[in-house]
């Protein structure tokens, strides 16, 4: 992406924070925890990375109702710790 799409796109998203289009939350506590247990578990058989883990984790802890990614891995992830896509 050249820099000016990426500032672009930058700009486009602090306005979309600014009118409360993104909600923000603090990583849930148990979410590192969570992380650790889905990396060992899913981790080796289906090739995530830590913060792909990390992120499923934070989804499951903010109970949330679907999980939408483009990654592969990341949404194998989701789907076996019980998300829906």
């Amino acid at each position: 992406m050249p820099l000016s799409e990426a500032e672009r796109v930058t700009r486009e998203f602090q306005a979309d924070r600014a009118a409360g289009l993104w909600l923000e939350v603090a990583i849930p506590e148990n979410a590192f925890s969570l992380c650790a247990a889905l990396a060992r578990r899913y981790g080796p058989k289906l090739g995530t990375r830590t913060l792909d883990t990390l992120h499923v984790a934070c989804a499951l802890e903010l109970n949330a109702e679907r999980f939408w990614t483009f990654d592969e891995r990341q949404a194998k992830l989701a789907k076996a710790a019980g998300l829906k896509s």
